[in-house]
């Protein structure tokens, strides 16, 4: 029996930086009555960055949710990151959601992060649709960027409209569902969009692109195609079903055109989402998703949490059943139940309370102590483990240190408080120098969790110099043999650990098993062997870096009545690690990033010589626009200031961004050179 559906959307935006993404989302708000005044990136004003940082930086940092209304359609909007230092908001507002809207700049097209949040989106199966802003910028090309999505993203990207003019002259879209013309006559937001017919200079091209829409789309229909194949016109009812089921099963992309800053595109836009992306239960979801039955047993993942001066709010999505407040829920993950004091519908940061939610929800709860980002909520009685966000590992690092003593504990509150909220920091302690290291995706994330511990925390810390957080692997098989015996008087201490370890392929992290028999080593000591193996993983073996991508296999061992411990088996798990490590060809890994450079033609040589001195391995070249465009490899720890240096070598006229493309072998020489 297939369970009953919502008018609602949980969409999220998506995009690179600067493609447009909040000024979209802020447009949205005002045509759905949320807002009755447009904020602005530039003046700080956003209703969406409404964090201190994000104002004063113009970026979005904070994944941030809203609900609106649009004819009569309940949508809940998240507005996401561009910047890939803050990707874990973006990858966890992603699990959640059942639809997505992907901004592409009218320019640069298909950019590096827009490319990585659309391999995220494939991975959850969230249907999307295409909106390219900004085609009254110079250099903006509508049916390029469609080009570019086909070409570098690998989909069937499907235009649903046509713009009417070019850059400063662009004034209106061809619908080509309907064939009318819809035209903005005036940049004020509340000018009405007003229908005319096709203009006669853009009837061939519009009836060319919507001959292709015709051929693509009714293959989702057997009425649909016999209508096509008899020549007979298909009803526009029709037509958006069929781009709706398209939609849904991922066979294509619809792609719509506009300007968000110049308030064109966006009516369509919301009419797009409610006709083209799906309700909840209604796309494929992930493998074991639970059916969207309010009447179900409770099912909900906590996917976000935000620590501030009222305690905590935890942002769930219900996937199954009620929520109500003062309900006790079953955390299946920490197998603790806990109680729900509060219940919020989000409106950025303006909070509506709810007395309960129903599948498909996506809202705010309070009063959970011990749940973290991906732990499943569930009724007790029907217990269920929902598909958990998988956090990527930092790469960079820097020590931090308390100004004043007295500051040292509340510290270690503000940092575990940072870590609840956001995943993809750690934080350790070097047993060297004493120190407290966190660690995270990219200098700017590390700078604004800095400034938090400082405004929000106030905490008052030293930072050091970045540093780039390498790992040790290893690359061949090892087995040791190590005894710990000690023997002072009392009663000693004896543990025999035989360990094999074996590389792993990168990113598969540690993997441990025990096939110890007849009771060798008692099982209670195994957990003890696996703690000291991860400890000693934790603390390095070469270099002092975190060991990865390695399994452990202890393989049999013996004990003493009296003197073995808990302790004497995780000392020898330990050393037996280090022996085995150094017998198994170690090295140190070193993050290698994507770097795409956009670039005047003149100044690419230079560019291209500059990173080529940074180690650089130059993948491709490129056109984009009147500019060119480099695309390398190039090791982390080369890019720290290039920002600087490239806008020395082109005067200010270049720019790039980069993302964790993946780990390779640090050379002789570079360890010592970071000292």
């Amino acid at each position: 029996m297939t369970s009953p559906l919502r008018n609602l959307r949980n969409i999220g935006v998506i995009a690179h930086v600067d493609a447009g993404k909040t000024t979209t989302t802020e447009r949205i708000l005002f045509y759905t009555g949320e807002s009755h005044r447009m904020g602005e990136v530039h003046d700080g004003n956003t209703r969406m960055d409404y964090d201190p940082q994000e104002r004063k930086r113009g970026i979005t940092i904070n994944s941030a949710a809203i609900t609106v209304h649009w004819k009569g359609t309940q949508i809940n909007l998240i507005d996401t990151p561009g910047h890939i230092d803050f990707n874990i908001e973006v990858k966890r507002s992603l699990r959640v959601l059942d639809g997505a809207v992907v901004v592409f700049d009218g320019v640069a097209g298909v950019e590096p992060q827009t490319e990585t949040n659309w391999r995220l989106a494939d991975e959850y199966r969230v249907p999307r649709i295409a909106f390219v802003n900004k085609l009254d910028r110079t250099g903006a090309d509508f049916l390029r960027v469609v080009a570019m999505m086909s070409d570098r993203l690998g989909v069937r990207a499907l235009p649903l409209q046509l713009p009417m003019g070019e850059e400063d002259g662009f004034r209106g879209v061809v619908d080509l569902v309907s064939m009318r013309a819809l035209i903005w006559d005036r940049d004020d937001a509340k000018a009405p969009v007003r229908e005319d017919t096709v203009p006669d200079a853009l009837r061939d091209r519009a009836e060319a692109l919507r001959a292709r829409l015709l051929e693509a789309v009714v293959e989702m229909d057997d009425g649909a195609m016999a209508a096509f194949l008899n020549g007979d016109d298909v009803p526009v009812d029709l037509l958006k079903s069929c781009i709706r089921a398209g939609t849904l099963r991922g066979a294509f992309v619809p792609v719509l055109a506009g300007s968000a800053y110049r308030n064109r595109g966006v009516e369509p836009l919301l009419d797009a989402v409610v006709d083209y992306l799906p309700m909840p239960g209604e796309a494929r979801g992930y493998e074991g998703q639970p059916e969207a039955d309010p009447n179900g047993p409770f099912a909900a993942l906590a996917f976000k949490l935000v620590v501030d001066g009222h305690g905590a709010r935890t942002f769930v999505r219900v996937y199954r059943g009620r929520l109500r407040r003062g309900d006790q829920v079953f955390n299946a993950n920490t197998g603790r139940s806990e109680r729900i004091t509060r219940v919020y519908e989000v409106h950025a940061d303006d909070h509506l309370e709810r007395d309960e939610l129903l599948a498909g929800d996506i809202a705010a709860v309070v009063g959970l102590k011990d749940t973290l980002t991906g732990h499943t909520l569930c009724d007790r009685s029907h217990p269920v483990h929902l598909e958990e966000i998988v956090v990527p590992e930092p790469v960079i690092d820097v020590a931090i240190e308390p100004r004043r003593q007295a500051d040292s504990q509340g510290l270690s509150k503000a940092l575990q408080a940072l870590l609840r909220e956001d995943p993809s920091l750690h934080v350790r302690h070097d047993a060297d120098s004493g120190q407290t290291i966190l660690s995270g995706m990219g200098e700017l994330q590390l700078e604004v969790a800095v400034e938090n511990l400082r405004s929000r925390h106030a905490v008052d810390v030293v930072v050091g110099r970045p540093q780039v957080a390498y790992r040790e692997t290893i690359t061949g098989v090892a087995e040791v043999r190590h005894v710990h015996k000690k023997q002072s008087g009392g009663p000693g201490q004896f543990a025999d650990v035989h360990l094999r370890i074996e590389p792993l392929a990168r990113g598969e992290g540690f993997r441990f098993e025990s096939q110890v028999v007849g009771g060798a080593i008692p099982r209670e000591f195994i957990p003890a062997i696996e703690a000291g193996i991860r400890r000693a993983a934790l603390a390095g073996i070469v270099a002092g870096y975190p060991l990865v991508d390695f399994a452990a296999t202890v393989l049999d061992g013996s004990h003493h009545e009296r003197d073995s411990s808990t302790m004497a088996f995780e000392l020898a798990a330990a050393a037996a690690l280090r022996e085995a490590v150094a017998a198994a060809g170690p090295e140190v890994l070193e993050p290698v990033m994507a770097v795409e450079v956009i670039t005047p033609p003149d100044h690419l040589g230079d560019v291209i010589g500059d990173l080529h001195r940074r180690r650089g391995q130059v993948r491709g070249q490129g056109q984009r626009g009147n500019a060119a465009v480099v695309e390398a490899h190039v090791p982390l720890k080369e890019m720290f200031g290039y920002i600087g240096s490239l806008r020395a070598l082109s005067s200010g006229r270049a720019q790039f961004s980069m993302h964790l493309h993946h780990h390779a072998t640090a050379p002789i020489g570079t360890l010592e050179s970071t000292a």
